[in-house]
């Protein structure tokens, strides 16, 4: 991938394209996925459309009682397997279990993750938003390469944010071991790692035809949410003192279910065949920033740089080696 590929094919889908809009004439019938995240918010409504459409559906749930639930409004082939992506023990035995129930794998979305939650430490002491939404895809990625290089050109998706253009890797102490933690720059720096993944991850696809992209799914209200209080939502001009959401957010939020399409897109769409590795956004490729970039829109250049791909891969190797 280079920083060239980051433009806009001209998909002809609107960023507030609805599911079955996307997966018109998309053939998905005998397909095999999975969905992390996927029985909450967007991740719902992207199993729920995978479903929908023929494909059968296998979602990671730290609570399955919530699981149970949420889940139960799909009609079709979803399952379930328990997996906690802050605990490695936990993701390796849910890809030992997959192992054992299915033979390829065509679609993995890393659907899963939390955003700006105060200062805690996962796994060997990684700081959680980037133990969780990076080291933990990227621990259950690696198990399930194998799966993965049997299906005929599988994808997989990395869920990630307009957030990143807040600021890239930390290199010099990613986990926050020795500078004042600061959750937005955390949630930033975990963003940035999983546009950064896919970057390198495509490249390592490639030799058995698979391909992997990052997107940003657009502004949804959804439980990822669940750590802000109200006052500080009030603050970043999403609600208004009263908890209501202004007309000019409103107009700009997606619902869950347009919250999917662009991993709809990214997981399924012919125009990307030649494009391993881009960040998408708005159901296309999304644009490079420049100086005329709104805050909320395009790629910055930091994560379409794959030198740095290539670096944060091998440090998550170690990290991951070491863990």
């Amino acid at each position: 991938m280079a920083a060239a590929d980051q433009k806009p094919l001209g998909s002809g889908f609107p960023a507030k394209s609805e599911p079955h809009e996307i997966l018109a004439g998309i053939d998905l019938a005998g397909k095999t996925a999975i969905v992390t995240g996927g029985y909450s918010g967007i991740g719902l409504e992207t199993t729920r459309a995978l479903v929908e459409a023929g494909t059968t559906v296998i979602v990671p749930v730290r609570d399955p009682a919530k699981a149970e639930e949420n889940l139960s409004t799909i009609e079709g082939d979803v399952s379930t397997a328990r997996m906690d992506l802050a605990d490695l023990d936990s993701v390796r035995t849910f890809a030992s279990s997959v192992y054992d129930s299915i033979d390829t794998l065509d679609l993995l979305i890393n659907n899963a993750g939390i955003m700006a939650c105060p200062l805690a430490r996962v796994g060997p002491g990684w700081e959680s938003q980037f133990g969780v939404n990076h080291m933990g895809h990227f621990a259950l990625t690696k198990a399930l390469l194998p799966l993965l290089e049997k299906a005929k050109a599988p994808r997989v998706v990395a869920l990630s944010s307009v957030a990143h253009k807040r600021g890239g890797i930390n290199w010099d102490d990613i986990q926050f071991e020795n500078s004042e933690y600061q959750k937005w720059v955390a949630y930033a720096q975990a963003k940035s790692a999983n546009a950064l993944f896919a970057n390198a991850l495509s490249r390592r696809m490639q030799g058995f035809g698979g391909r992997a992209f990052s997107v940003h799914p657009g502004g949804i209200f959804t439980p990822l949410q669940r750590h802000l209080p109200m006052e500080e939502q009030v603050e970043l001009g999403w609600l208004n003192e009263d908890g209501t959401v202004p007309p000019t957010v409103a107009e700009m939020f997606k619902t869950p279910a347009q919250g999917c399409t662009t991993s709809l897109w990214a997981a399924t769409s012919p125009l990307l065949n030649d494009m391993p590795g881009v960040y998408c956004e708005d159901c296309d490729v999304a644009q490079l920033a420049d100086e005329n970039s709104a805050p909320f829109q395009h790629c910055a250049p930091h994560i379409a740089d794959d030198d740095a791909a290539e670096r944060l891969w091998e440090i998550s190797e170690n990290l991951l080696a070491a863990a």
